[in-house]
């Protein structure tokens, strides 16, 4: 398995109550989507999140967030979280707070 089991029951609480969320496996980890839209994910070592552009640098302003490279070149977007920041009930809704905000800006798939 490429990430933490512990890490997506974690995600799937936070998705409990949220209609339209389903689960894929990409990235050699597991995504969360909104009515098909990438919202978040956790891979090995963390996670990630898709707070969209706007909401990027709010999303950098949080501790243990960090722009995610998985190939080395920065994912505009596209947000890092550490497994500290996973384990931080507070900090792990401010970033899947952004995440939603944008997924929802979108259209479904």
């Amino acid at each position: 398995m490429a990430y933490d089991e512990g890490h997506a029951t974690l995600m799937r609480e936070e998705f409990a109550d949220v209609d339209g969320i389903t689960e894929k496996k990409m990235f050699g980890g597991l995504c969360f989507l909104l009515y098909g839209n990438m919202v978040c994910g956790v891979h090995k070592g963390g996670g990630m999140a898709r707070v969209g552009k706007e909401r990027e640098a709010e999303a950098l302003a949080i501790d243990g967030v960090d722009p995610l490279s998985f190939t080395g070149r920065k994912m505009g977007g596209m947000v890092d979280i550490s497994e500290d920041l996973l384990a931080d009930d507070d900090l792990r809704a401010q970033v899947i707070a952004l995440a939603l905000t944008h997924a929802r800006s979108l259209p479904p798939k």
